[in-house]
């Protein structure tokens, strides 16, 4: 009888850690289904990105020629060769291709860990190259869009532009209220257009951001003012699209950067600037042209000394291993 109790008893012990153990198999199993259902959604989200960011590079890209006749031998950012972009600002306005607002050159070489940025002031005189006439630097744009620009830019600072990325301006405000608005330190206090903006630390939505970044004339500094403006704008937008409440926002971003933003980079090369060439950004030197303003034929231009172009451009030159 003592025997049959006990048989039962460990009957009941074994029963139980059977089903203890099943269970335990269960929420294992349960586990790992979350889990997985978790990855899968990730993986998914992660995709709609990539889907997401592949699209918007597609319509952003615009091809021109391969390689400047500036250069011996064709960049490859594989192999971390220095490279130049000119960034187009452009005012663009429907029916119209509008003028270059900004120009800026920026040379990247990834041994010194440097960026060079130089912008050039919209009204600076010199050849257009293409018309053989001399004019403002910033309608070589109106004339013959990017291919003109840069042509004219190389010619200007005798390096070679390997790259363009063109912002339309218009749009930009697109591109500001998409990241969820800017914050910006501002240099002193102005109105501009029924906005004001008072000096110190202000909060900018898209219509704000395009008005503060296109006041000219009020700037003590003037168009280099205006410049400085501008660069801090990008730069707020650049901190805001890169913070992690902006992924959840994602869609919106690349739409209006797509919208809004013309490049010869492919994705690849975007990517091995990412991968070989981030920490260049940690150190942007900013350059300003020197020169003085005059009126010829009662037209004003931004005369820039021989010697003054000389010296950037051997600055630039220097920057992107080339001989002066």
């Amino acid at each position: 009888m003592l025997d049959e109790i006990n048989n039962y008893v460990h009957g009941g012990n074994q029963l139980k850690r059977v089903k203890e153990k099943k269970k335990k198999r269960r929420w294992l199993q349960y586990t790992m289904i979350i889990l997985g259902v978790l990855l899968i959604g990730i993986c998914g989200y992660l995709y709609s990105i990539y889907h997401s960011l592949t699209n918007a590079v597609d319509s952003m890209h615009q091809p021109i020629r391969e390689t400047s006749e500036k250069r011996q031998e064709t960049v490859t950012l594989e192999k971390k060769d220095p490279f130049s972009v000119l960034l187009l600002g452009v005012d663009q306005r429907k029916n119209d291709r509008g003028r270059s607002d900004t120009m800026i050159v920026m040379t990247v070489n990834p041994k010194t860990e440097s960026i060079e940025m130089v912008s050039i002031p919209r009204d600076t005189r010199t050849e257009i190259v293409g018309r053989g006439t001399m004019d403002k630097i910033n309608h070589a744009y109106a004339f013959g869009g990017v291919e003109m620009s840069i042509d004219t830019v190389e010619h200007f600072l005798d390096i070679p532009i390997d790259y363009f990325i063109q912002i339309n301006m218009e749009g930009f405000q697109e591109i500001v209220d998409a990241v969820g608005g800017i914050t910006i330190e501002n240099d002193f206090d102005f109105t501009y257009e029924g906005v004001h903006f008072p000096k110190g630390t202000i909060t900018l939505n898209g219509e704000k951001a395009l008005k503060y970044s296109r006041m000219r004339y009020d700037d003590p500094k003037g168009d280099f003012g205006r410049q400085l403006r501008q660069r801090k704008i990008i730069e707020a937008v650049i901190r805001e699209g890169a913070s992690l409440k902006s992924l959840t926002n994602y869609g919106d971003i690349f739409s209006a950067l797509g919208n809004n933003v013309k490049t010869n980079l492919t994705f690849d090369e975007m990517v091995d600037i990412q991968a070989n060439y981030r920490q260049a950004a940690n150190k942007i030197k900013q350059q300003q042209i020197n020169g003085t303003g005059t009126k010829i034929d009662g037209i004003y231009y931004y005369q820039v000394p021989e010697e003054e172009r000389q010296a950037i451009s051997n600055l630039l030159k220097n920057q992107l291993e080339i001989a002066s």
